[in-house]
């Protein structure tokens, strides 16, 4: 009987190895047979069984109750209409289903694994852009209107920081590409994180200051480093105006800022509207 690896089976379903790792360890979506000292091999009967986890998902179903259906039990009652607590919807793919669901379910493991799958299949920029930020959106905007949710929306933004810390990476080659800062208590610092690790996927390397960088301390790295360009998020107004854009203007250095803190760009510096836009931004900055 014909068998296959882990790599194999994961690369048929178009899934990463951690995903069938988790569903393994989770779910008991494992080989039939294991030989002590060896690779996991597939049969024929379990990757049908991981055809129809797939299936599952894709029409909505809770992992949990998928696997259990996958392995010929009914789903638990807690998969069924009105059972548990309501995701929030963002794009219609089945990463975006399935991390809407496990965040909803506090889910911290499953969150961190779907991110690592996520990014694997489309790269940093496509995933943030397609399902990670709208979510975060989303998300938000309900704990605004509703009050509730708070605990969702930090473990999810702990669980994609996670996942965005595995990225190898890149060490500078000469100077510095870029250096990445939130504005003077500014602290909001994931889209920095994010933006750090698709640069990284590129092959470009950064050093990110974080949340709330003093303007001293954010001129200070700044000589110290000397790189290509320097980014500046804010997400809100008032920290925005406390920035040292013309500081760091007069001084020579190439600065770009993002976030709604800025309607547009303070005079001499650059405006970036999205993720991918600010890492073209950065690439082309370091060629030249």
């Amino acid at each position: 009987m014909e068998q296959w690896s882990a790599g194999t089976v994961a690369r048929m379903l178009g899934i990463s190895p951690t995903t069938l790792r988790t569903w393994d360890r989770r779910y008991g979506l494992g080989p039939d047979t294991r030989e002590e000292g060896r690779h996991r091999r597939y049969s024929p009967a379990d990757v049908s069984r991981l055809r129809r986890m797939l299936e599952l998902t894709a029409q909505g179903m809770a992992p949990a109750a998928a696997a259990a259906v996958a392995l010929g039990s009914p789903p638990p009652a807690t998969s069924r209409a009105g059972g548990g607590p309501k995701a929030i919807a963002v794009d219609g793919s089945v990463e975006g289903r399935g991390f809407a669901r496990a965040a909803a379910r506090l889910d911290a493991p499953l969150m961190t694994a779907l991110t690592l799958e996520l990014v694997e299949r489309r790269g940093v920029v496509d995933a943030w852009e397609s399902v990670l930020a709208p979510f975060l959106a989303a998300l938000g905007e309900r704990v605004m209107t509703r009050g509730r949710g708070v605990e969702v929306e930090h473990l999810a933004t702990a669980c994609l920081l996670d996942a965005l810390r595995v990225t190898e990476p890149a060490a500078p080659d000469g100077r510095l590409p870029v250096l990445l800062a939130c504005a003077p208590e500014e602290q909001h610092s994931l889209p920095l994180d994010v933006l750090a690790a698709a640069l990284a996927e590129r092959g470009c390397a950064s050093r990110n200051l974080g949340a709330r960088v003093p303007a001293e301390s954010l001129l200070d790295a700044a000589a110290l480093l000397s790189p290509g360009s320097v980014v500046l998020w804010a997400h809100a107004r008032v920290h925005a105006e406390a920035a040292p854009v013309a500081d760091l203007l007069s001084r020579g250095h190439v600065v770009l800022v993002g976030g709604p803190g800025w309607e547009e760009a303070p005079v001499g510096a650059r405006r970036l509207w999205t993720l991918s836009e600010a890492v073209e931004a950065v690439l082309e900055l370091n060629r030249s």
